[in-house]
C-alpha cells in the first residue's frame, strides 16, 4: 500500500510539472517582474555571522553552491593572503599556501549564477517539485506544515553551522590531529587586542571556564562536535555549556559585583530581552512605558526566583537562556512563519505543492540581491 502511494504521489507530481510546464498562462507570469528577479548568490558572507544575522538558503543545491563560493573566500583569506604577507617579508619562503591547490579558482563559480537563471539548468519548479517530498516527512500527507518547514530550515542551518565550524576549527587545530586544545585556541582579534575591562565586565567566554565547559567528556581537547558548541553554545545540549552561558548572563549584567542579580539588573536588559523574544514569536510590537512594564517586570522576576530572596543565581535564569540566546530552531521556524504567510493561499496553515509552486520566489527570495530590485522588500526574517 506504501508502495502504491509512492507511485501516486510521483506520478501526480510528474503530471503536474509537466501540466505548469506547459501552461498557456506562462507567458503571462513571465511578464510578472517578481518571475524575472535574477537570482544572485551571497556574496557579504562572514565565517563571523551568527544565527541573529544572516539566513540559510532554502534549497541544498544552492546552499552547495554558496559553501564552496565562501570556502574559496574563506581559503584566500587566511591562506593566500598570509602566504603572500609571508613571501614579502622573505623572498626564501616558497611554500605553497596549505589548501590552495585543492580550491577552484574563483573564476570557477562567475558562471554560477547564469545557472541559476537558467531554467533549463535550474528550474525552479522542478526544484520544488523535487524538494517537495523530502519535506513532506511527519507525516507524509501531502502537505507541508510549519513543523515540517522548520524542521526542513533547521537542517539546513545546522548543517552550515557545522561546516563553518570545521574550517575554523582548522585554523586552531595546529598539530591536526582532529581536536583543539585550550593552549591551540586563539580567541579573536577583538579579544586579544582588548584588556579585561574594555566591556565593562571579564570576557570569560574565551577563558579556561569556556573551554572547560565544552569539554563534554573532560579530556582536555575538543573534538569538532564539542568545538561546534564551543562556537554555538545556544545551540547545544551539553548541560555544563548552558550553566556557562547562564553564568556569563550574570556576570555581564552584575554592576554591583555581587554574584547575583537584584531587580534593577534584571529590568534593565534581560526583561526587554525576554519580551522583545516572545513579541517577535507572536509578530507583534509593544510601545510601553518604562514605568507601566515595571509591574508586569517584578511578577516575572518573582516567577524566576524560586529560592525567594529577591535575586536571580545563574540557575534561575535556565528557564529563559532560551530567550536571551535564541537558538537555530527559533530562526529556522520564523523562517518557516514567513514562507507559509506568503505562499498560503487557502489560510488552512500548511503548504500544498500547488501553493508552493505558485509563490516559487517565495522560498528562493533570501538569494536576491535586493539592490537591484527596488520593489524587493528585505524581511527580517531572513536572517
Amino acid at each position: 500500500m506504501a508502495k502504491l502511494s509512492v507511485i501516486i504521489y510521483i506520478t501526480v507530481s510528474l503530471l503536474l510539472f509537466l501540466l505548469i510546464s506547459h501552461s498557456p498562462n506562462k507567458s503571462a507570469h513571465r511578464n510578472n517582474p517578481r518571475r524575472h528577479r535574477r537570482l544572485k548568490l551571497r556574496s557579504n558572507f562572514s565565517f563571523n555571522s551568527t544565527a541573529s544575522d544572516r539566513h540559510v538558503s532554502f534549497d541544498p543545491l544552492v546552499a552547495d553552491i554558496e559553501r564552496k563560493r565562501e570556502d574559496r573566500l574563506w581559503e584566500k583569506s587566511h591562506f593566500f593572503d598570509h602566504h603572500h604577507h609571508h613571501e614579502a617579508e622573505s623572498e626564501s619562503d616558497s611554500q605553497e599556501a596549505p589548501g590552495l591547490e585543492s580550491q577552484p579558482e574563483w573564476e570557477d563559480f562567475i558562471g554560477a549564477e547564469d545557472y541559476l537563471n537558467d531554467e533549463h539548468k535550474f528550474n525552479i519548479t522542478h526544484r520544488l517539485v523535487l524538494l517537495f517530498p523530502r519535506i513532506d516527512v511527519d507525516p507524509a500527507d501531502g502537505f507541508v506544515s510549519e513543523h515540517e518547514l522548520t524542521e526542513w530550515n533547521l537542517e539546513q542551518s545546522q548543517r552550515e553551522v557545522l561546516h563553518r565550524s570545521q574550517r575554523e576549527m582548522e585554523l586552531h587545530d595546529k598539530n591536526h590531529d582532529g581536536l583543539v586544545s585550550l593552549a591551540e585556541y586563539q580567541p579573536p582579534t577583538w579579544v586579544r587586542d582588548s584588556d579585561s575591562n574594555s566591556f565593562g565586565y571579564d570576557m570569560g567566554w574565551w577563558k579556561d571556564e569556556h573551554f572547560n565547559a565544552s569539554d563534554s567528556d573532560g579530556d582536555g581537547f575538543l573534538n569538532i562536535t564539542e568545538f561546534n558548541d564551543f562556537q554555538h553554545p545556544a545551540d547545544t545540549k551539553n548541560p555544563r555549556l548552558l550553566q556557562w552561558l547562564c553564568k556569563e548572563e550574570v556576570r555581564e549584567r552584575d554592576t554591583d559585583k555581587d554574584g547575583h542579580l537584584n531587580f534593577k539588573e534584571f529590568f534593565h536588559g534581560l526583561f526587554d530581552m525576554v519580551r522583545n523574544y516572545d513579541e517577535d514569536a507572536h509578530n507583534s510590537s509593544s510601545h510601553e512605558s518604562t514605568d507601566s512594564l515595571e509591574s508586569p517586570a517584578r511578577s516575572f522576576f518573582a516567577q524566576l526566583d524560586k529560592d525567594g530572596d529577591g535575586y536571580l543565581s545563574d540557575v534561575e535564569l535556565l528557564p529563559i537562556l532560551g530567550k536571551l540566546h535564541p537558538s537555530e530552531r527559533y530562526y529556522a521556524k520564523q523562517q518557516a512563519d514567513y514562507i507559509i504567510s506568503q505562499a498560503d493561499t487557502d489560510n488552512d496553515g500548511r503548504l500544498s505543492l500547488t501553493e508552493m509552486i505558485d509563490s516559487p520566489y517565495v522560498f528562493y527570495s533570501a538569494i536576491f540581491n535586493e539592490d537591484e530590485d527596488e520593489d524587493y522588500e528585505y524581511h527580517e526574517e531572513f536572517r
